[in-house]
């Protein structure tokens, strides 16, 4: 089975980022909760709050949305972000492990065959976690919750925070760009 991590590795860019500036665009109004978001932001990087606690704060834009028809259309129109290597690579048993949420994902891991997808379960409405930002070794966790001991035959990531899960496998990838590379732990 192979595990690969979402945004920057499957995915050209930040789907959440993405998923936010769309929304943005549809929902100007959305801008009136910029100053709270980045006042969390700074509290967040001051370890004063949790990264999830920023992330709640973030998602409250979620309240000035109309979430099925906007995911619908972001997916629309971003689909074609979904790198050219994985397309080729797909196969049935893949895990997506990812920190962005759930209900941002699963549209389009539908639409991929993608039957396995762990998330951070994040309230489409409300922008609540239900659990911790799964991140780190939130995804190892996750992972062996749901497939206890199943080898991991290669994943791939773009960042170390994943090297928990990168550990786990028997072989490791680093994703810049379309660019794949061997994993190297520091």
């Amino acid at each position: 089975m192979n595990v690969y991590d979402f945004d920057k590795t499957i995915y050209y860019s930040d789907s959440t980022s993405d998923f936010y500036v769309f929304c943005l665009k549809r929902h100007p109004k959305i801008a009136l909760h910029f100053p709270k978001t980045m006042g969390m932001f700074v509290l967040y990087i001051l370890h004063i709050k949790t990264k999830t606690q920023f992330k709640e704060a973030m998602y409250e834009f979620l309240h000035e949305v109309d979430i099925d028809s906007d995911l619908k259309d972001f997916w629309d129109s971003h689909k074609n972000k979904i790198k050219p290597f994985y397309v080729k690579h797909h196969k049935p048993d893949d895990v997506i492990i990812s920190a962005s949420p759930e209900f941002l994902l699963k549209p389009i891991c539908e639409e991929l065959g993608i039957k396995n997808l762990m998330a951070s379960r994040v309230d489409p409405i409300t922008g609540k976690y239900s659990g911790i930002n799964c991140h780190g070794k939130e995804k190892v966790r996750r992972f062996r919750e749901a497939f206890g001991n199943s080898v991991i035959d290669e994943f791939y990531s773009d960042a170390y925070c994943d090297t928990p899960l990168a550990e786990e496998a028997v072989k490791s990838f680093m994703v810049k760009g379309d660019k794949i590379n061997d994993w190297k732990f520091r």
